[in-house]
């Protein structure tokens, strides 16, 4: 999905999840909560955060994908 967003899906592959999304309520539901969440998260910038969180964000995300 984020690859979809960021318009980095090959064309091709780009149709064919927007021909899924036309029957599929669960994915169109995650789709626009991404959207929210992107949207949300467009405004921050590094000073937002202290050092401390996003070192501890930073960590959860390496633990995230490991796991």
């Amino acid at each position: 999905m984020t690859d979809y967003l960021e318009g980095a899906l090959p064309v091709a592959e780009a149709r064919r999840l927007e021909r899924h999304l036309e029957t599929c309520p669960g994915c169109t539901e995650y789709l626009e909560q991404m959207r929210t969440i992107a949207g949300s998260l467009g405004g921050l910038s590094e000073d937002t955060i202290s050092v401390e969180m996003r070192d501890r964000l930073i960590d959860a995300f390496r633990g995230f994908r490991k796991g």
